[in-house]
């Protein structure tokens, strides 16, 4: 049989190197993308050591040129793009009376752009062939409002409505369109966000002063909960579903 190959960008972050290693290990091909050329080297580096086929290629998803280079370079050394996960991001934090224009710029750039310009390259060479799966991994922030994060729940609610849509575009072509919608993951990115070692507790317990109800479940979600979830609406399991939105946020958005 043909091995299946997936493009996995955002690789070297902690949600989408656990994505990339939990689709080598159900034998899939993976072209790792990001932009952080030596994290995204070592990844590859370890996952090859472990004995899966991971192929590192850097490149910036906001460029239309990187896009759809990327996808070529991915498809000449792996073979056909069965999958695609958009995992990049980036996060800038702020109230917006006194956010920096070029750091909203770059979100919508990183956060929907890419994910516009990724699809569109990829979905370009499924059409033909009549399959394939994406999976865009947005935010619970897209669907509940967050202060200081107004900049990136837009850009993921963005993310978002372009994927279902993409996906009702593309359905005739048998090409599946999802959205995972991770909540707090014990990241660096989350990370970032606490300001002293009371993060954790405030992100699970909440804080009525910022309307965060915390996490019903009591517990930060873990990056290969988040790549399960991308894992099974790739697979062959979901083959009846698209235009879905699964959250994997422990509650916190009280299913909105």
């Amino acid at each position: 049989m043909e091995q299946r190959v997936a493009i996995v960008t955002g690789a070297a972050g902690g949600i989408g190197a656990a994505i990339v290693r939990r689709l080598g290990e159900r034998g899939i091909a993976v072209a790792a993308v990001d932009v952080r050329v030596t994290e995204l080297e070592e990844l590859a580096e370890k996952l090859t050591a472990d004995g899966l086929t991971v192929a590192a290629l850097p490149a910036e998803v906001s460029r239309a040129a990187d896009a759809e280079a990327v996808v070529d370079a991915a498809e000449e050394r792996l073979g056909p793009v069965e999958y695609l996960v958009n995992g990049a991001g980036v996060l800038r934090l702020g109230i917006v009376d006194e956010f920096n224009p070029d750091d909203w710029y770059t979100t919508f750039a990183v956060n929907a752009t890419g994910v516009f310009l990724m699809s569109q390259a990829v979905v370009r060479r499924m059409v033909p062939r009549r399959r394939g799966a994406i999976v865009t991994v947005a935010s619970n922030a897209a669907s509940t409002p967050r202060s200081g994060m107004a900049a990136y729940a837009a850009s993921k609610a963005a993310a978002r409505m372009f994927t279902k849509s993409l996906g009702l575009e593309v359905a005739k072509y048998g090409i599946r369109c999802n959205v995972v919608a991770p909540g707090s993951t014990d990241t660096p990115m989350l990370r970032s966000m606490w300001k002293d070692a009371s993060g954790p507790k405030d992100t699970i317990e909440g804080k009525p002063e910022a309307f965060r109800v915390g996490i019903p479940l009591g517990k930060l979600a873990l990056p290969t909960d988040v790549a399960d979830a991308v894992d099974f609406l790739l697979s062959d399991r979901a083959s009846h579903i698209t235009l879905h939105d699964l959250t994997v946020d422990g509650g916190a958005g009280l299913g909105a």
